[in-house]
C-alpha cells in the first residue's frame, strides 16, 4: 500500500539541546560498506566516497566500527594499536579526509572504542606476558593455576569454553571475555585507564565528535576471582556462557567510576557524545548507572530489541518504562538492527511482506524516544543474508554452527548497483558474498523508484527532525486494543499519538475526533473502523 501523502513542516531545533540528544546516527561496518581499492574489503576512503549517501538520509552523524590495527580475529574489536589505522582500511591520513568530508557535509564521525580487551598481539600485552615483573605486567587479568592445574575460576567466554587460557613464558592463566586472542584488560590498575584514555584523547584531537564504548559492561572483574553462581533453569543455552550469572568476570562496581573519568575527558572538548554498549543479564540496571546525572556516559546502547524474535507492543512497553526520563536518569539509544544480530527484518516480518514491514519498523523506530541507530542496508530494507557455512568467517557461528544464525548474515556488502558485479561493492568477490536479494535491492535501484524503502526513510528520518516532541519528548504508553501498540509523545505543549498494527491481520480502529494523521506508513486513508496490518500513524490535534 502506498502511503497517505502529507507535509511536513520545516525541521525545528531547540538551541539548549545538545546535538546528540534525539539525533538519528547512521552505523557503517567499514569492511562492508563500500570498497574503493578493488581488494574485496571496504575500507575508509569508500566510506568518505559514499558519505553523500548517508548525509541524503538526513542523519545527524555515523558511527564506524573498529578500523583499528588488527589481526581481525573478531574483525577489528581484537585492537593490536589503538591510535592508527589498520592497512586494509587506509592510513590516518584517509581518515582524516574523511572526518574533514564529514564534517563539510554537517555529519558528526563517531568510532567504537574497545576498552575491555585487547589484542593478543598488541605491545601491551607481548610485554605483559614476558614476566610477572616487567612494566605491563599487571595490565591484564593474570592467575595462577588451582592445585590440580585447572583454570582459576569457573568463568566462560562469550565465544565457549573458559574464559582462560595458559600461557607457558609467565606460567599463569590469562583472562579473556571472548577469543583467547582477545585478552582481558585490568582496568583496576590506574595506568591502564590512563593509557586508555590516552587513546581516546588521540581521536579527540582528530576530530572525532563521539564514542561508541563496545562490551564496556566487561570492562572489570572481580579481583578475588570468585566463582559465578548458575542460572536458574530455562531459556536457550547454546553455549557454557548461557548457564552462568555473569557477576563476577563483568558488572564491577568500579566501571561507574572509570566512565565518569571518560565522560570528564570528553566533556572537556565540548559537543562530545558518549554510548556505552550494554548488553546481558543485567543490561538494564548497567545502563542505568552508566549514565546516571551528568557525570557519567551520555547514553547506554541496549539490546532490548536486537535479539527480540518478533516485534510486540509489550516490548516496546518494556523500553518505555525502563527509560521513563525522571529523576536523573540517563539518555537511551535504541536500535533494530546492527553487526551482532540478524536483520530485524528477517526476525519480525514472518511471512510478511518485507517492504511493508521495513517502513512500519522504520516508522516506529523514529517514534521512539532516544538516540536511534539506523544500521547499514536498513534504509533499504535489507534481510539478513544466506552465507553457506564455507563462507563463514564469524568465530561465534562456526563455533555454534547451526544453533545460532551468526552475524555474519548481517554483515554482507552493501548493494550500490543492481547490475554492476558484486552489486557494484567490488570489482573482486568480496570478503563475503552478496545475497542475490540485496542486488535487488541496491541503492542505485531504489534511488529511481520514489515508492522505494530508500525515498521512504528519508521521508520518516526528516519527520522525525520535524516534530520536538519525537526528538526530545516524553513517552507514554496508551491502551489501543489487541495487536495494536500505541503511544504518546509530548514537548510542552505539543501532543502526538502513534499507533501501529503490529498484527498479522486487519485490528478495529477509528481515527478519533480533534486529530489528523501527520505521518503514515502502509495506509491509503485515514482509518474508518479498521486498521490494515503493518500501518503505523501519527496523529496531531486537528
Amino acid at each position: 500500500m502506498t502511503a497517505l501523502t502529507l507535509e511536513h513542516p520545516a525541521v525545528q531545533t531547540a538551541a539548549d539541546t545538545e546535538w546528540w540528544r534525539g539525533a538519528v546516527i547512521y552505523q557503517v561496518y567499514p569492511r562492508s560498506f563500500a570498497d574503493s581499492n578493488g581488494d574485496g574489503i571496504g575500507d575508509l576512503n569508500g566510506i568518505t566516497d559514499r558519505l553523500g549517501h548517508i548525509a541524503s538520509l538526513g542523519v545527524d552523524a555515523v558511527w564506524i566500527s573498529p578500523f583499528f590495527t588488527s589481526p581481525m580475529k573478531d574483525f577489528g574489536y581484537d585492537v593490536a594499536d589503538y591510535c592508527d589505522v589498520d592497512p586494509i582500511f587506509g592510513t590516518l591520513a584517509d581518515f582524516d579526509r574523511l572526518i574533514d568530508k564529514a564534517h563539510r557535509l554537517g555529519l558528526r564521525i563517531i568510532t567504537d572504542l574497545v576498552f575491555a580487551h585487547t589484542s593478543d598481539q598488541h605491545a601491551w600485552f607481548d610485554d605483559s606476558r614476558q614476566s610477572r615483573t616487567g612494566p605491563h605486567a599487571d595490565w591484564y587479568v593474570w592467575a595462577d593455576a588451582k592445585p590440580d592445574g585447572s583454570p582459576p575460576s569457573n568463568w566462560q567466554s562469550v565465544f565457549g569454553g573458559p574464559a582462560w587460557t595458559w600461557d607457558a613464558r609467565r606460567g599463569q592463566y590469562y583472562m579473556h571475555n571472548f577469543l583467547p586472542s582477545q585478552p582481558q584488560l585490568n582496568l583496576h590498575n590506574p595506568d591502564v585507564q590512563d593509557a586508555l584514555l590516552d587513546a581516546a584523547r588521540f581521536w579527540l584531537d582528530r576530530g572525532v565528535d563521539g564514542f561508541r564504548f563496545d562490551a564496556i559492561n566487561f570492562a572489570m572483574h572481580d579481583p578475588k576471582l570468585t566463582d559465578n553462581p548458575p542460572l536458574p533453569p530455562g531459556g536457550k543455552r547454546t553455549r557454557p556462557f548461557d548457564f552462568q550469572d555473569k557477576i563476577n568476570n563483568q558488572s564491577q562496581p568500579g566501571i561507574v567510576d572509570f566512565v565518569a573519568r571518560i565522560r570528564a575527558l570528553t566533556d572537556s572538548y565540548g559537543g562530545r557524545f558518549s554510548v556505552a554498549e550494554v548488553g546481558g543479564d543485567h543490561a538494564e540496571r548497567e545502563m542505568q548507572a552508566f549514565t546516571a546525572g551528568d557525570t557519567h556516559l551520555n547514553s547506554a546502547y541496549g539490546f532490548l530489541y536486537l535479539y527480540a524474535p518478533s516485534l510486540a507492543p509489550d516490548l516496546v512497553r518494556e523500553g518505555a518504562e525502563v527509560w521513563h526520563g525522571r529523576g536523573g536518569q540517563g539518555w537511551p539509544s535504541w536500535t533494530f538492527s546492527n553487526h551482532d544480530a540478524p536483520r530485524a527484518i528477517s526476525r519480525w516480518a514472518q511471512g510478511r511482506d518485507p517492504k511493508a514491514y521495513a517502513e512500519m519498523a522504520m516508522l516506529l523506530l523514529m517514534c521512539l524516544r532516544g538516540n536511534v541507530f539506523i544500521y547499514y542496508g536498513e534504509e533499504l530494507g535489507l534481510p539478513q543474508a544466506e552465507v553457506p557455512f564455507e563462507r563463514l568467517t564469524d568465530p561465534e557461528a562456526i563455533t555454534n554452527w547451526p544453533q545460532t544464525l551468526g552475524r555474519d548474515g548481517a554483515r554482507t556488502p552493501m548493494p550500490w548497483q543492481a547490475d554492476r558485479p558484486q552489486a557494484g561493492f567490488s570489482s573482486i568477490e568480496p570478503w563475503l558474498p552478496v545475497d542475490p536479494r540485496h542486488a535487488a535491492l541496491a541503492v542505485d535501484r531504489q534511488e529511481g523508484d520514489p515508492t522505494s524503502m530508500l525515498h521512504s526513510t528519508r521521508r520518516l528520518v526528516a519527520f522525525r527532525k520535524s516534530q520536538p516532541a519525537l526528538m526530545w519528548g516524553d513517552m507514554a504508553m496508551l491502551d489501543a486494543g489487541p495487536g495494536l501498540l500505541s503511544f504518546e509523545r509530548t514537548q510542552g505543549n505539543e501532543r502526538l499519538i502513534c499507533v501501529f498494527n503490529l498484527g498479522h491481520a486487519a485490528a478495529d480502529w477509528t481515527l478519533p475526533d480533534g486529530w489528523r494523521v501527520i505521518e503514515a506508513v502502509n495506509l491509503n486513508a485515514p482509518p474508518e473502523g479498521q486498521l490494515p496490518p503493518m500501518a503505523g500513524l501519527v496523529m496531531a490535534t486537528a
